[in-house]
């Protein structure tokens, strides 16, 4: 069996040299909650010496919060902030003739429009000219998913295996204590019953339906490299590759 692990990465953190070994897929920043040409440029190169796929990681155009609330803008001006990052990014990738494998939304962005099915419509308006053989990462049975595949866009299913779920599927806040799982033995274990099981396990320790594609490890968590290795060695004995 084999699985694919990204990771969200060119945020500032500097330790994608460490975990790009570990991972088969990854999200770079394109400057809307992190980055400019520098970084993405040098996580591009990091990403094609691992040979690890490469995708764009756009969100609203927010540094000063990381990304991670939800912007009063308009929807011009949002759909030009993600014209502008996904040029910006697809530039740069020209600039090392690859190509972009897909699309995975950041922070608050992601999470709003997994639930709103406006914010989602918006989105994917101006993405569709970027998605011809593209992938768009989404949650299961979220707004985002639905509207992409009324689209005719290519989706897969992310699932966050450093992050705790609410009943609803929707990720636990960061702004709980709880909302991260630090503990590399604990990722394990959330990754399993999701590939095993097809189930997650919640917050309140009920088990949801779940199917995932690919699993998310953050380059910002504290333990992620730790996390990493441990996948590695526990998901080899199962017979799993991360590819």
């Amino acid at each position: 069996m084999k699985i694919d692990i990204n990771c969200d990465v060119g945020e500032g953190v500097i330790n994608e040299h460490l975990l790009m070994p570990y991972i088969s897929s990854c999200n770079i920043a394109c400057g809307g909650h992190f980055g400019d040409e520098r970084t993405i440029d040098n996580t591009i190169k990091l990403a094609i010496t691992n040979d690890v796929k490469i995708g764009v990681h756009p969100s609203f155009p927010d540094k000063e919060n990381f990304g991670r609330k939800v912007m009063n803008i308009s929807k011009d001006e949002l759909q030009k902030s993600i014209r502008n990052q996904m040029d910006l990014f697809l530039e740069r990738l020209e600039k090392f003739d690859c190509k972009l494998h897909h699309i995975k939304p950041h922070g608050a962005l992601y999470n709003l429009m997994s639930k709103d099915e406006v914010a989602a419509e918006n989105f994917v308006e101006v993405i569709q000219e970027y998605t011809n053989n593209v992938f768009l990462y989404v949650p299961y049975r979220s707004e985002i998913e639905q509207v992409a595949l009324c689209n005719n866009i290519n989706i897969q299913y992310e699932a966050f295996a450093d992050r705790n779920y609410n009943e609803d599927l929707s990720l636990v806040s960061r702004q709980c204590k709880n909302a991260l799982i630090n503990n590399p033995n604990e990722v394990y274990k959330h990754i399993c019953k999701m590939v095993f099981e097809g189930k997650v396990k919640t917050i309140n320790g009920n088990q949801k339906e779940m199917t995932a594609d690919t699993f998310c490890i953050h380059g910002d968590n504290v333990n992620s490299l730790k996390i990493l290795e441990f996948l590695h060695q526990e998901l080899t004995k199962k017979g799993i590759i991360i590819g």
